[in-house]
C-alpha cells in the first residue's frame, strides 16, 4: 500500500530528528555549550557560516569558537583589543574580519540591553504576535543601524524585504524555538511559538519540496518559503517546521543514493 506524503514526511522527521546526526550538522557547534547565551551565540555564527560543504561549515565554527576562547559569550562581552586582533585571520567564504569584528561589535551591544539575542527581533513594545517576517525585517534594519556598519556586511544578515528566503536565519530560528525530547533543537527561546516559524528553503529542501509538490513557486525567495512551510502547516499547524528534518533528510538520502549508483 503506497504512503501518503503525510505518512513519508512522519516517517523521515522522526527518522532524522535524533542525536546520531548532530555530529555531522552546523547544530553541533552550539550544542557543545550549556550556557543559553553561548547557544544562541554560537548557534547564530553557525547559522551564519551555513554555505558550503558542510564539514567546512563545522571546522570553520569550530575555529571561530577556539578563537572566542570557547566562551562566546563572555568574550563579546569583556573582550579586549589584543582579544579582537586574533580574529583578523578568520575567514570563510565571503565572511571576513571586516564582517566578524562588526558582529562581535554588535552582539555586545544587544546583551548590554537585553538578556538574549532572542529580544533583538523585537519592537519596542515586545510584540512577537505578528509574522515572523517582521521580526527578521526589523533585526536587519537594527542591524545596519549602528554608526560604523560596514556596508560590505550587510549581505551576511538577509530579509525578507530584500526578498531572501532568509534560509540561515530561519533555520536559527528552527534551532532556538523549537523544543520536543529528540534533543536536537534547543528550545530555548520562548517568546515565539513553533507555529509561527518559516521553513529553512536550503537547495536539499527546496529540491525534495519540489518534487513532493509542496512548492509550485519557479524563483526561491522569501514567497517560496512561506509557500512551503503553508504546504506543511497541513499536515501539522502548530510545528509545521518539523518537517525540515524529513526534507532535508530524504535530500541526503538521494544524494547517497546518486552517489551508490
Amino acid at each position: 500500500m503506497e504512503r501518503s506524503l503525510h505518512e513519508l514526511l512522519e516517517e523521515k522527521y522522526h527518522y532524522f530528528n535524533r542525536t546520531d546526526f548532530i555530529e555531522d550538522d552546523p547544530i553541533s557547534i552550539p550544542h557543545l555549550f550549556s550556557d543559553p547565551r553561548d547557544i544562541e551565540i554560537a548557534g547564530f555564527f553557525s547559522a551564519i557560516l551555513a554555505w558550503g560543504q558542510r564539514k567546512t561549515i563545522i571546522n570553520k565554527c569550530r575555529e571561530l569558537m577556539s578563537l572566542m576562547d570557547d566562551s562566546p559569550y563572555q568574550f563579546t562581552q569583556d573582550h579586549s583589543e589584543n582579544d579582537l586582533k586574533a580574529l583578523i585571520k578568520f575567514k570563510h567564504r565571503t565572511f571576513n574580519s571586516t564582517d566578524l569584528l562588526y558582529f562581535v561589535h554588535f552582539l555586545k551591544g544587544i546583551y548590554s540591553k537585553h538578556p538574549s539575542l532572542e529580544d533583538s527581533f523585537f519592537g519596542l513594545d515586545g510584540e512577537n504576535q505578528q509574522p515572523i517576517e517582521k521580526a527578521l525585517n526589523r533585526f536587519r534594519n537594527k542591524f545596519i543601524s549602528l554608526p560604523d556598519f560596514p556596508k560590505r556586511t550587510g549581505k551576511h544578515i538577509s530579509s525578507p524585504e530584500k526578498k531572501s528566503a532568509c534560509k540561515r536565519l530561519n533555520m536559527f530560528f528552527r534551532w532556538m524555538v523549537r523544543k520536543d525530547d529528540k534533543g536536537v533543537d534547543f528550545g530555548i527561546w520562548q517568546k515565539f511559538k513553533p507555529s509561527q516559524l518559516i521553513c529553512p528553503c536550503d537547495v536539499h529542501v527546496e529540491k525534495v519540496a519540489r518534487q513532493l509538490g509542496l512548492i509550485t513557486r519557479r524563483q526561491t525567495d522569501w514567497l517560496t518559503a512561506v509557500e512551503l512551510t503553508d504546504s506543511l502547516r497541513k499536515f501539522d499547524r502548530a510545528d509545521p517546521v518539523k518537517y525540515d528534518f524529513a526534507l532535508f533528510g530524504i535530500g541526503l538520502e538521494q544524494k547517497y543514493q546518486f552517489k551508490v549508483a
